[in-house]
């Protein structure tokens, strides 16, 4: 039995594995009819494969000078290449879009561009920089074989550092500065565009200029400050003691640098020296420009021309000639001079008249003025090659481009903890135009803060700074919010939280420059006030109930009030001891303080403090004014103290001045309540402005425009019928003519064929009216002749006959005229006849009366 219990369980298992074995079969089979397709590489951009047949002919051929100037430059390319035989081949006439070679000076196009801000180097550099994406060199130790024109980079934004050059040079010789191309050597940062270790320019903060303290003039009525009786020495052991603190500090701060420094290292170039690179030099002297700098194209940034990010130069160029740096560049640009009129140290390829003049020191120049002027006409040079003109065309760049700027309207710029993010305006249903994210840690994990700026926007704001450590937020406002709101820093948005807002104060009737809130108080600052108040802070207690806060806010339930301070500017127009420098308004205690100006010479100002009690006692008896009631301290002893009556209506005053304070604190509570409204509003809608002369993105204007052009194209088409509608001026006498009758048919063509007669016979009478005119005119200058013939003379005789003449032809041709029109005017009749019956106007009324 066991033996048979042991087949069995054998058979049990391998029935088992036969149907593991099946169901791992079709799983494999399952699993065989999944396939991924690996995606190729995107490749990159092909120069070669760019439509090149609507390009004109100068781009597609050479002109005769155009050969000859490529030729000028193989020999010059000889010579140097004998002279100096280990430098670098020279990048002088590469191949452009359409395959051919063009000399490098020709490709540069200079063009003002009808944009201000590209009238600054700086702003067609960041055009450059945002409008183009960098290709890297194909080989970064030589040269590109290939250099398209300006205008085929601007179709398809994109190039290398040499084209990125080229137009950035083009744009600034345009717009009148003295910039170059330079070929050249550079690090691997700025050739590779890695700015991974750069500081975001919008993070570096400008130098503060430290200001001398103005040393104030001692008064002789002055107090003396008190003798110090510390011991000299021990101050000198906390010093010397404070001094060390601070020097160890320091210390463990310069090593915790150097350390961050150390780790922050880029790894060692191997082709340190060798990576090739083009940027732009701007000479001084044009446009103002005090000193010469570089500018790297791709970043946009400007850097000395002794900076040790740039390596070395080969040669420079820009639309009149070429020349080759013979200077050593074993410490980099460091040592360069760039005078390109001295031959020595620049070799020029083309001998023109306009070539920059060597800088000679003085002496020398006065040693070339006191030479004879004859020797020197007889050695003046032979004028030179000429260079042609630029065979691309002139740049153009629409406002739409210009405002797109980056690629698809969107461009990341990595930076040294920070990322920096631009779109195109218009492009963020927002207005959001440029974002900028600060990062504790060069990962780029934890953010710090986030900075964004606005265009368009309805709300006028312009910027937004987000701490993501205090979460305190801070918006920005340009001029023209409906509250003159210039900036609001909060964490939350609700009332009666901390918030600061600044206002533009010239927009303000209240003159009100800034207002901090919280829960317990509220400050504002003034400004240009007529009654000089500069200082408002308002202290609040409890509220008896919370549930109040949520209720609309009247005055019957707004906060309570335990204070209000106010400080005002000295007004020159009154005394010193009756101008109020500042007034607290005790409302709890029932107390009012006054504090004067102080008077010069003095050191002490005049104070009052004034006590409010009821106006009746526990008598009933009515209390008006004692001397309890008012505190004073008057400075100078000789000056009497006011009566009671006076007091008492200063006293008056005040209670009402307080009366009115509780209301415009008030005021400024309920404004902080519309302004967060108004913000929530604003930042839920999130609309943007559209200029009246943008036609392309105002809707109401191009709807508007477009119906107006409807509207007058069916004007004129409607003026054009009715011109041609014989019928017009009867039907618009007979009035509405939707429901015609017979009568009215017929009424209507025997007007029209009565009224065309008329006409007919006008035009007959008309001719026969002149033919009469003409012929009683010939007459009376025949009756004349025949009287005065014996006396004319052979001038008068001979303007008689010319006269006669062209009388008569054009008595002839008033004859013609009549004549045909008699015959032709039957016919007229019968087809306007024939037209009003085939009218569809008159047909149906008129076909049983044809």
């Amino acid at each position: 039995m066991e033996v048979l219990r042991d087949h069995g369980e054998e058979e049990e298992e391998e029935k088992k594995v036969f149907v593991i074995s099946n169901e791992l079969q079709d799983l494999e089979e399952k699993l065989s009819m999944i396939q991924v397709h690996i995606p190729n590489v995107v490749p990159e951009f092909d120069w070669s494969s760019i439509d090149t047949s609507q390009l004109p002919a100068s781009y597609k051929m050479n002109s005769a000078k155009e050969q000859m100037l490529v030729q000028l430059a193989d020999n010059f390319h000889r010579q140097y290449a004998h002279l100096c035989p280990d430098r670098q081949p020279l990048f002088l006439h590469p191949l452009n879009e359409c395959g051919v070679e063009k000399f490098v000076s020709t490709t540069v196009r200079p063009t003002l561009q009808p944009y201000p801000e590209l009238y600054n180097w700086d702003g067609c550099a960041q055009f450059v920089s945002d409008y183009l994406t960098m290709e890297p060199l194909s080989s970064p130790i030589t040269p590109p074989s290939y250099l398209p024109s300006p205008t085929t980079i601007l179709k398809y934004q994109r190039g290398n550092c040499f084209g990125f050059s080229v137009l950035l040079c083009s744009l600034l010789i345009g717009a009148g500065y003295d910039a170059y191309c330079v070929n050249g050597y550079a690090t691997r940062e700025i050739c590779m565009m890695d700015e991974t270790r750069e500081v975001c320019p919008l993070l570096e903060k400008a130098e503060e200029v430290l200001k001398e303290p103005v040393k104030e003039k001692t008064k002789k009525c002055t107090v003396k400050p008190p003798r110090d009786l510390r011991s000299k020495f021990a101050l000198q052991q906390v010093a010397k003691k404070e001094a060390d603190t601070e020097a160890a500090q320091k210390k463990k701060q310069k090593e915790e640098e150097e350390r961050v420094l150390e780790a922050e290292k880029p790894k060692p170039d191997p082709l340190y020296g060798l990576r090739v690179h083009a940027w732009v030099l701007v000479l001084s002297g044009k446009r103002e420009v005090p000193e010469s700098f570089f500018i790297n194209p791709f970043t946009a940034h400007s850097y000395s021309t002794t900076d040790d990010h740039f390596l070395g130069i080969e040669s420079i160029w820009n639309h009149k000639n070429y020349w080759v740096n013979m200077q050593d560049c074993w410490n980099g640009c460091k040592d360069l001079t760039f005078d390109l009129g001295d031959p020595v140290r620049w070799e020029f390829m083309l001998l023109g008249t306009d070539k920059p003049l060597l800088l000679l020191p003085e002496e020398e120049e006065e040693e070339l003025a006191d030479e004879d002027l004859d020797d020197f006409d007889k050695e003046e040079e032979e004028k030179g090659f000429d260079m042609p003109a630029s065979w691309v065309d002139p740049i153009r760049i629409s406002r739409k481009e210009f405002e797109t700027r980056c690629p698809e309207g969107k461009k990341v710029i990595q930076y040294k903890n920070a990322k920096l993010e631009k779109w195109a305006p218009y492009l963020n249903s927002n207005g959001l135009v440029k974002r900028l994210t600060v990062y504790e840690d060069p990962e780029c994990i934890r953010v710090l803060e986030v900075k964004e700026w606005f265009e368009n926007r309805e709300d006028m704001m312009n910027m937004r700074e987000l701490n993501k450590k205090t979460e305190v937020t801070t918006e920005y406002f340009s001029p023209g919010h409906i509250q003159g709101l210039k900036a609001h820093t909060y964490k939350m948005m609700e009332p009666e939280t901390e918030r600061t807002m600044k206002f533009y104060s010239e927009t303000r009737v209240d003159g009100l420059q800034k207002r901090v809130e919280d829960a317990k108080e509220m400050t504002e600052y003034f400004e240009g006030r007529s009654d000089f108040l500069h200082y408002r802070h308002t202290m609040f207690g409890k509220r008896t109930k919370r549930a109040q806060k949520l209720l609309v806010n009247t005055e019957s339930n707004a906060r309570p009030i335990v204070q209000i301070k106010e400080q005002f500017h000295r007004n020159p127009e009154k005394p010193a001891d009756e101008d109020v420098a500042e007034r607290i308004f005790m409302i709890v205690e029932e107390r009012i303080m006054l504090t004067y100006h102080c008077k010069d010479d003095y050191i002490t100002a005049s104070k009052k403090e004034f006590i409010k009690q009821k106006d009746v006692d526990n008598k009933g008896n009515t209390i008006i004014m004692t001397s309890d009631m008012c505190i004073s301290y008057q400075v100078g002893s000789f000056v009497k103290n006011k009566k009671l009556l006076h007091l008492y209506e200063m006293m008056l005053k005040l209670m009402e001045a307080e009366k009115q304070l509780r209301h415009q604190v008030w005021e400024s509570e309920t404004e902080v309540l519309e302004i967060l409204k108004i913000r929530e509003e604003e930042a839920a809608a999130s609309k943007l402005t559209v200029s009246m002369y943008d036609t392309e993105r105002n809707e109401k204007s191009k709807q508007q425009r477009e119906t107006m052009e409807r509207l007058m194209q069916e004007e004129r088409q409607r003026q054009v019928e009715q011109d041609l509608d014989y019928l017009a001026p009867f039907l618009i006498q007979m009035g509405s003519t939707e429901k015609m009758s017979k009568w009215q048919a017929l009424r209507l063509k025997e007007d029209c064929l009565s009224d065309f007669k008329r006409r007919l016979i006008d035009k007959a009478n008309l001719i026969q009216a002149r033919f009469e005119k003409e012929t009683q005119e010939l007459q009376k200058k025949q009756q004349w002749y025949q009287q005065n013939q014996l006396s004319m003379t052979l001038e008068d005789e001979d303007a008689y006959l010319t006269y006669c003449s062209d009388a008569m032809f054009r008595i002839r041709i008033l004859e013609i005229r009549l004549n045909r029109h008699k015959e032709m005017a039957p016919q007229k009749y019968i087809e306007l006849e024939e037209k009003l019956c085939k009218d569809p106007r008159l047909a149906e009324y008129l076909k049983f009366n044809v």
